[in-house]
């Protein structure tokens, strides 16, 4: 008795040096977190980041349309700020058109109100009971029903499931999150064909309280194509210089495009702008209150700063105002590039600043918060 007592002790020991330490793991490019993680700080996230490799995040938004997780809006501020993507995700209870498009309306609103950027995913969590009676092609309808629907927001979507339920009782032939938990998931890459596999639910890591699911992926799926918030408290102030080296006075202009009488700026001189904005059609570049340099009139110094989140990458576009792929990995919050002078109209886009060949960068990224039009 005595001996048997001593090797089931010996397994619970074992079991709990299991439970607290990661072992034949895969990557943690992702980790989902809901109110049984509580309020996740900034040093979470940064920890998750610095430490382990974590990219994304995806904080519980809703359930149903009946409840809303009350720690998503401190999540989603706390991911941001810590340098890291988010996303949402939605609980789904719904077992027709009509309610997946209800609940559709109400995660996406509650979404918004909670600070989720546009362009993060919400993705539809699909594993309850609701679904688990029914037919294939009735889940199928019901998903596709909510995406579009999350679409309307703003707000890109996607489909999370167990990988029983692959294929039996729901399709996801494009994109996907999957959810399967093999004893080692060193080096596997299950579900590559998806966006993402979830390998993991008890990951722990040492900066954060509790267990996580993590997950692995495959694409940037989760990691681009969102716009999250310019910092507001950072203010870039570039020098321009007044054209020319002889005397000569260039007229300024108000707020509404009309000339100042009395504020001319001379040839040689150099002013602090701390933004820019478009009237009609023409740049200006904003040295004092009311008071505005046609950018034809000045030289800029061709140094541009991304006013973004720190470790937070913003997407450059082509000259047709297509995204660049990986683009944001590159320009980095607070990071200087040397640019061309003048302004380039991108479609979809808008003013944007050529910061390597057939590379821009949208405007009110590269030059504070004082952009309008």
């Amino acid at each position: 008795m005595k001996k048997r007592l001593v090797y089931i002790v010996s397994l619970l020991i074992a079991g709990l040096f299991f439970c607290t330490t990661n072992v034949n793991a895969a990557r943690t490019d992702m980790v989902d977190v809901s109110n049984h993680n509580g309020y996740m700080t900034v040093s979470n996230f940064q920890d998750m980041l610095n430490n382990y490799g974590v990219k994304a995040v995806v904080t519980k938004i809703s359930e149903g349309t009946y409840y809303h997780d009350y720690t998503a809006a401190n999540n989603i501020k706390t991911a941001q700020a810590a340098g890291l993507y988010i996303n949402g995700y939605h609980f789904a209870r719904y077992s027709t058109v009509s309610g997946a498009i209800a609940e559709a309306d109400y995660a996406a609103t509650l979404a918004k109100a909670d600070g989720l950027p546009v362009g993060s995913v919400l993705v539809t969590d699909v594993e309850a009971e609701q679904q688990n009676g029914l037919s294939r092609a009735t889940n199928n309808a019901n998903n596709k029903a909510f995406m579009d629907q999350v679409a309307k927001y703003g707000y890109r979507s996607d489909v999370y499931t167990m990988s029983s339920w692959l294929g039996n009782k729901i399709d996801v032939n494009t994109g996907g999150w999957i959810a399967s938990y093999p004893y080692n998931a060193s080096g596997k890459q299950w579900y590559s064909g998806h966006h993402s596999w979830q390998w993991g639910s008890t990951y722990q890591f040492a900066g954060s309280y509790g267990s996580f699911d993590v997950s692995q992926n495959y694409d940037n799926f989760f990691t681009g194509g969102q716009t999250p918030q310019v910092d507001p408290k950072s203010t870039i102030n570039n020098v321009v210089s007044v054209k020319g080296d002889s005397y000569k006075a260039f007229t300024t202009y108000n707020n509404n495009g009309q000339a100042n009488t009395g504020t001319n700026v001379i040839s040689g001189t150099s002013w602090k702008s701390n933004g820019i904005t478009v009237i009609n059609g023409k740049s200006y570049y904003v040295i004092g209150v009311d008071t505005l340099i046609p950018q034809a009139s000045t030289t800029f110094n061709r140094i541009v700063v991304v006013n973004y989140l720190n470790n937070y990458g913003v997407l450059a576009y082509d000259s047709k105002g297509n995204s660049i792929k990986d683009s944001n990995k590159t320009f980095k919050g607070g990071t200087s590039w040397q640019t061309k002078d003048k302004l380039v109209n991108i479609p979809n886009i808008g003013y944007a600043y050529e910061v390597a060949t057939n590379e821009y960068i949208p405007i009110k990224y590269a030059q504070g918060s004082g952009f309008t039009g």
